[in-house]
């Protein structure tokens, strides 16, 4: 009997094989990596959030392993020698036994606070770059609300973890959310005393933050995350207008091996960029501030940026308490001036961004479908929108810190108030006016371009002594001019409008780079209709 030879080589197919006949994965998995995105660098932003959250799983599973949230009072006696023997919790026991007694422990802690602050900045820079691209119009209105709740999910889990060290920055913190809770007419002290077990600081917030922060908004923010890129993946990514990028189709690279290397890669400088900074800036050093006692609040005592605004706005907010009685009950019910800027504050910032694509689709009359990005200058009006938020989250972001400001600055502390109340109320809408009329202004200037071509900086002297400088025609507009038509100019197509000689052939490119002399310059290069630098593949909806 002849035995059958084994080919080693054939194995990795006649195993894929057997398992697409079990799983028939092999159709789904080839249209998802033959999957088409557009390569621009304002997309990376996105990744940087994903990016970063993978780091704060990373890092933050082996703070895990060492660290107990108890709230056990115990007397320290690690290596850190100012503290021998002072009286605390557990929790920040542990927390001083990570940074000092844990091979590679404040490393991994500086890098998972490094991460965390880079993902909610990420997630902020990235949703301004959809809003002010329009790329949240129909049908992606669904993915612009799960981006806002993983702005507040990322907020509450920051928070959480900022809090559960317990030293006398994040205890003060914990006591001002206390407060907070308590404002809340009705149900604010039956809220307060469940979180706390009982009247602050309890002897349980600490476990129930540490349950939340490592296990419910993790699985939250994971859920939102999947939701979010099969979302991306079933409707498509959107993409700037260009040469062959129309609404029905996405010019770019394919998953695999494109995309997924350039992903790749660029996770990798992400991760070092993290490490780098945990192991060269120091953050958070909660040694230096000891551990929390109630009595005892020092100035200069701000959160992470991403919740400063709420200390501003605390700041800034007038002492007006309301009093009322609903039913004739006797005493009534308070309003404390800390409920306007720390609670219906957060509650409009969050309703009024999740509601916007449909808001401004029904003032606009827009029920068209958008797979084609807007440039900010083509719609003043959200550009404007979008410029007195920023500007009104600045002055919160600034006032939230005016004590430190007074302090080192020598200006009073009442001024810095002051100041911060009337920019709220002025630098806004001067943000919108101006931002508005820089828009239009752009408009204008693409829109000269397109009509009468790219200044060449030649001027030239007419016949009756006028001087008036030479314009190059655009090359569609020079082909129909030199026919003799009557010359109208181009329609815009949503793209940049070239302002350079070079850009349109009439002059050489200069060469780019730190070691050539400005003037040498190479050929220019030929025409490239719907192709790149790179690979281009184009993908219908």
């Amino acid at each position: 009997m002849k035995r059958r030879k084994f080919d080693v080589r054939a194995l990795p197919a006649k195993s894929a094989e057997a398992l697409d006949e079990r799983f028939q994965a092999a159709t789904p998995l080839r249209r998802l990596l033959n999957k088409v995105f557009p390569d621009h660098w304002s997309f990376l932003l996105g990744e940087i959030a994903l990016y970063s959250f993978v780091v704060l799983l990373l890092s933050g599973i082996f703070l895990a392993l060492f660290f107990d949230p108890s709230m056990a009072e115990v007397t320290y006696s690690g290596s850190y020698t100012p503290l021998q023997g002072v009286e605390m919790s557990q929790a920040y026991n542990t927390a001083l036994h990570l940074s000092f007694d844990v091979r590679g422990g404040l490393f991994m802690r500086q890098m998972h606070h490094w991460s965390a602050l880079l993902f909610m900045a990420a997630i902020v820079v990235h949703m301004f770059r959809v809003f002010f691209t329009g790329a949240f119009r129909k049908p992606r209105e669904a993915n612009w609300i799960v981006g806002v709740l993983l702005f507040w999910m990322g907020f509450l889990e920051g928070f959480a973890g900022y809090s559960l060290p317990d030293d006398a920055l994040s205890g003060t913190g914990l006591r001002i959310a206390s407060a907070i809770m308590l404002s809340i007419p009705i149900v604010g002290t039956w809220v307060t005393t469940s979180l706390f077990g009982g009247e602050f600081p309890g002897d349980v917030i600490l476990d129930r933050l540490y349950i939340a922060h490592v296990l419910l908004i993790p699985g939250a923010l994971l859920a939102l995350i999947s939701v979010h890129m099969g979302l991306l993946v079933k409707q498509k990514h959107t993409q700037w207008p260009g040469p062959g990028r129309t609404n029905e189709n996405v010019v770019g690279v394919r998953m695999f091996p494109g995309f997924a290397a350039k992903a790749g890669g660029f996770f990798m400088i992400v991760f070092a960029m993290i490490a780098a900074l945990a192991g060269l800036i120091q953050i958070n050093p909660i040694w230096l501030f000891g551990p929390y006692k109630a009595a005892v609040v020092s100035a200069a005592s701000q959160p992470d940026w991403y919740v400063m605004f709420l200390d501003g706005s605390t700041r800034l907010f007038p002492a007006w308490e309301i009093r009322f009685d609903l039913f004739g009950w006797g005493d009534g019910y308070t309003i404390p001036p800390i409920f306007w800027p720390t609670v219906v504050l957060p509650g409009i910032l969050t309703m009024l961004p999740l509601f916007y694509p449909f808001i401004e689709a029904r003032f606009s009359k827009d029920k068209a479908v958008h797979n084609l990005l807007e440039r900010p200058r083509d719609n003043p009006l959200r550009t404007a929108l979008g410029a007195m938020a920023i500007t009104f989250y600045v002055v919160l972001l600034v006032s939230g810190g005016n004590d430190v400001l007074a302090d080192k600055f020598d200006i009073s502390l009442n001024a810095m108030t002051w100041a911060g109340r009337i920019g709220i109320l002025v630098l806004p809408p001067l943000a919108y006016y101006v931002s508005y009329r820089i828009a239009l202004g752009l408009q204008q200037h693409d829109r000269e371009v397109l009509a009468h071509g790219v200044e060449t900086g030649i001027i030239r002297r007419l016949p009756d002594g006028r001087f008036i400088e030479v314009h190059q025609p655009l090359p569609s507009a020079a082909v129909s001019h030199a026919e003799g038509e009557e010359h109208h100019g181009l329609e815009y197509a949503g793209w940049v409008v070239p302002k350079k000689m070079n850009r349109i052939g009439a002059l050489a490119p200069t060469v780019k780079g730190f070691f050539f002399p400005i003037e040498k310059a190479a050929p220019p290069a030929p025409p490239q209709i719907g192709e790149g630098e790179r690979e281009e593949i184009t993908s219908g909806h």
